[in-house]
């Protein structure tokens, strides 16, 4: 897919491997809508890297948590840019606890995001991409979805569940020419890691990651990039994780 004048929709784009994926692909020539839950300093700065990039930038505020909010996204972001040829569903967050400290609210919550939010973007988001000759829907997982992490086990559930969702789609959208894949960071240097203790941090890259080193949100924006602009790759999942998750011990 060449990303010239596509309209690309990306929501959790205000911040590291949101905003990293929005900026690159306005880079690569789209116009790009970014979804977030505050309108706010954050926002306005992802809008100005679209902008300078030379591309019209949307800021559209909604909590995907809720069905309504994840169709009206979508329909602003089709009326805004005139088209829809690209979904990355991104927004997410921690949800930390084990299963006698998580709330069943939590638990659900937790779902909804990162889960049931896929299946009402996707849907809504259908019938723009069918109107385009081909369209590409990115998801997004995580090492925690693949080997489970203790302390986490509603957030390491609802991970482990969009490789799935995304396999599923790409074999109902392939005869639309819709591609679906999915990506599944590691470790990597955003706010989603703040609150992890330098000790933490230090055994991570000592014993958890062979490259000994935290990724970037350019990294996995650069993966998501390539996973949009070919057109041969569809229902796959990327670990972008230096390894971790090929690690026996």
């Amino acid at each position: 897919m060449d990303l010239r004048d596509k309209a690309a929709l990306v929501t959790g784009g205000t911040m590291g491997i949101g905003a990293a994926v929005a900026v690159e692909l306005a880079r690569r020539g789209a116009s790009v809508a970014i979804v977030a839950r505050h309108d706010g300093p954050e926002a306005l700065e992802v809008q100005q890297q679209i902008e300078s990039a030379g591309q019209r930038a949307v800021i559209i505020t909604a909590d995907l948590r809720h069905a309504d909010h994840c169709a009206r996204a979508v329909q602003t972001a089709a009326s805004q840019l005139g088209r829809l040829d690209i979904l990355v569903h991104n927004a997410g967050g921690p949800s930390a606890g084990t299963i006698d400290q998580v709330s069943p609210e939590q638990w659900l919550a937790t779902i909804d995001l990162h889960v049931n939010a896929n299946y009402f973007l996707c849907r809504a988001a259908l019938p723009f991409l069918r109107q385009q000759s081909e369209g590409a829907i990115i998801t997004v997982s995580s090492t925690a979805g693949i080997r489970g992490v203790p302390g986490a086990i509603a957030y390491a559930t609802a991970k482990g569940a969009i490789p799935q969702f995304t396999r599923a789609l790409a074999r109902d959208l392939a005869d639309d020419n819709i591609r679906v894949n999915c990506v599944a960071p590691g470790v990597i240097r955003t706010r989603f890691h703040a609150d992890m203790s330098e000790q933490r941090r230090q055994f991570n890259l000592d014993h958890r990651i062979p490259l000994h080193r935290e990724g970037t949100p350019q990294q996995v924006a650069d993966v998501v990039a390539l996973l949009i602009t070919n057109d041969y790759i569809t229902g796959e999942t990327y670990v972008i994780d230096g390894g971790l998750t090929s690690r026996i011990a």
